[in-house]
């Protein structure tokens, strides 16, 4: 199975997780407050896991399985309270039976068994959810449906940059297909290695790019999604004025309207030049002004990353400065020009240049020039900041994540009251915590900032402690007119708060095209609305 290697518990790959040890007195000095040495988890043999479903379709495939394991391995996402549940060997909800399509004609046949048997079907696609977008329960049996069979890049438009790709195709396979036409999505959530092209869609997942094509969105031309009434295919254009789009009726439906199977993808040359450099500041304010700044002068920089002094620390790129870091590229030009009025946008700011910038050319006669390498301190640490994740969970360590979207207006009231949230937050908990912000993706009218709370020296269960943070953060943004997820998706975990954050009007139009789709609710239920009968 492709599962072989991945832990049943923690982020990724069993092995990778950090010394566990040195992270122990690192956040404990950190953070002020003693640490318990790590713990094991319970092991999938001694767990508590769900039955299997009894019965399932005459299969000579091999498509459906009711392994304990493979059940386990498709229980829940790699949200902090998932991680927690699983390395506690709790998979009460997992799903009765795993099923891998290999058609779009098995996805329907999915379904109709799912209709008539009364089971629900969630899309699991590469299980990297973290707001509770791939869990079961609710009294009804269910099935996790992977479409990592579907997989294969199946067909290239060089001459209008798209192609059409199949849903189940995780980050790493698809960019290797691509790179075989000389193309590339370009687009790398920090879930990249695990999730697939289907979820990056179902959940409006933001990327690479930290302006102008900072969502999937940007990126799609055109969708088949299997529905329990059939096949949908909305039309492959550039770009369409008839009506409203379906596509973005689709975009972010989170499974609850269909399977997404394959879509028609805008892809691009891989980039041949790039640019980068990283500025400090003298406190964080001033580098939100230089962020601004640089988002506001329509560069659109490919990276333009904003860390606070404790990002910045926690990530290896300087040692308590607030940081900018700055990108370009292009298969076309070289964009130093763009990255010297970006660095000078940001020195009027307050801004001072942290290392000489960073000059490529990845032609045939390619050479480096300059030094910067904090972009590439910050990407590794980017991409391991999910085991770092499930290391401290194991130290019993309260670590998690919310992000979030407002305007530059709106942003410092915003950022004083999440301060002062986690501050009271920590002291209910009788806790010694720290609370950090990184901007991910800025746009000319305001910043997507991404916090990270950590916590330890309380008493509180570990899940109880969690979810008094999650709820108050979430209480203050709502508060303040942020959005509740500028990229992670709503799920189950934000459904209270999206429930607020959304029209009612909308909500009654979503229960109609649900109705319209899915009558039987067999797709993910619970997540976006609820119920056959009304209600949210």
């Amino acid at each position: 199975m492709s599962d072989a290697g991945r832990s049943p518990w923690a982020w990724g790959h069993e092995g990778r997780l950090p010394d566990r040890e040195q992270l122990r007195q690192l956040v404990s000095g950190l953070l002020g407050a003693p640490i318990s040495p790590a713990r094991e988890a319970v092991p999938v043999e001694q767990a508590t896991v769900s039955e299997p479903c009894r019965e399932v379709p005459y299969d000579s495939r091999g498509l459906w399985s009711t392994d304990r394991r493979d059940r386990v391995m498709h229980c829940y996402g790699k949200a902090f309270r998932d991680q927690v549940r699983a390395f506690r060997g709790d998979f009460r909800v997992a799903p009765g039976a795993v099923v891998r399509p290999e058609t779009e004609e098995d996805v329907g046949a999915v379904l109709a068994w799912a209709e008539r048997e009364g089971a629900a079907v969630i899309p699991f696609g590469g299980g990297t959810s973290v707001v509770g977008g791939v869990e079961g329960g609710g009294g009804r049996p269910t099935v996790s449906l992977d479409l990592e069979r579907m997989d294969r890049v199946l067909e290239v438009d060089a001459v209008s940059r798209s192609a059409r790709i199949q849903a189940g195709v995780r980050g790493p396979a698809l960019e290797r297909q691509l790179a075989a036409h000389r193309m590339t999505l370009r687009h790398y959530p920090q879930s990249f290695e695990f999730s697939t092209l289907g979820g990056w869609i179902a959940t409006r997942a933001g990327g690479h790019f930290a302006t102008l094509y900072t969502h999937i969105d940007e990126l799609v031309q055109g969708l088949r999604v299997v529905t329990p009434r059939g096949v949908l295919a909305t039309p492959r254009l550039p770009a369409s004025g008839a009506g409203p789009s379906p596509d973005r009726l689709l975009l972010g439906s989170e499974g609850v309207l269909g399977v997404i199977t394959e879509a028609w993808m805008r892809v691009q040359p891989r980039p041949r030049y790039r640019a980068s450099a990283s500025v400090q500041f003298p406190d964080f304010h001033r580098g939100v002004e230089g962020a601004r700044a640089v988002a506001q002068s329509l560069l659109y920089p490919s990276n333009c990353r904003l860390l606070d002094p404790l990002e910045a620390l926690m990530n290896g790129v300087s040692a308590g400065d607030t940081v900018l870091l700055l990108g370009f590229e292009s298969a076309d030009h070289n964009p130093e020009r763009k990255l010297q009025r970006a660095i000078e946008l940001a020195e009027e700011q307050g801004g001072t240049l942290l290392r000489p910038s960073t000059v490529r050319d990845d032609g045939p006669e390619a050479q480096a020039r300059g030094g910067d390498r904090t972009a590439e301190a910050w990407r590794q640490a980017f991409f391991d900041g999910p085991y770092r994740q499930s290391a401290l969970i194991s130290l019993g360590v309260l670590a998690d994540t919310f992000e979030t979207c407002c305007t530059w207006s709106a942003f410092p009231a915003l950022h004083e009251a999440l301060e002062e949230t986690a501050r009271r937050s920590f002291a209910r908990l009788g806790a010694q915590g720290r609370l950090s912000c990184r901007f991910t993706h800025v746009y000319p009218d305001g910043p997507a900032p991404y916090y990270t709370f950590l916590a330890a020296g309380f008493s509180a269960d570990l899940l109880d402690a969690w979810a008094l943070v999650k709820e108050a953060m979430s209480d203050t943004l709502r508060a303040h007119g942020a959005t509740i997820t500028h990229h992670h998706a709503v799920g189950k975990f934000h459904r209270p708060w999206y429930d607020q954050e959304r029209p009612e009007l909308f909500a009654a139009a979503l229960r109609g095209a649900k109705g319209a789709l899915d009558p039987a609710w067999v797709l993910n239920p619970g997540v976006l609305i609820d119920g056959e009968k009304g209600g949210n």
